[in-house]
């Protein structure tokens, strides 16, 4: 069977590198670190927006468990606002994280499991059509 050429060509760079769509850079010692996908950025006016930079803003603290951050686009057509599920620890009563404005998280629904695949990776897609779900 032939391969898929023009999935090659989109993967491939004139230069022979794989494009997979992570967003890594390297440490001053050398090391690379993945950082997230670019797939999965949120685009919040002029700004795209890491979602994983809001979950570790969130992990930080010791009443989340599990926090991942999703767009979310009710009724909106030129952006999405960032949407954590957010797991907390019993007892507690954390309503929200701030950070700066335009990383802000702006809207959080508590829940009590996060969707993930069985290699651990959260099912941000489950997660966006809970949310939509919930508007319609």
């Amino acid at each position: 069977m032939k391969g898929d050429e023009k999935a090659t060509a989109e993967t491939l760079d004139s230069d022979g590198w794989l494009r997979t769509g992570d967003i890594c850079y390297f440490d001053s010692q050398g090391f690379l670190y993945v950082v997230d996908r670019l797939k999965e950025l949120i685009k919040y006016k002029a700004y795209q927006v890491p979602p994983v930079e809001l979950e570790h803003l969130h992990l930080s603290r010791p009443e989340i468990i599990d926090a991942p951050v999703i767009p979310y686009v009710p009724g909106r057509i030129s952006r999405a606002d960032p949407m954590a599920y957010a797991m907390r620890n019993p007892g507690s009563s954390i309503t929200e994280t701030q950070v700066a404005t335009y990383k802000k998280v702006r809207r959080v629904a508590f829940i009590n499991s996060i969707p993930k695949s069985p290699s651990r990776k959260i099912l941000r897609k489950e997660l966006v059509d809970r949310a939509l779900s919930a508007v319609l």
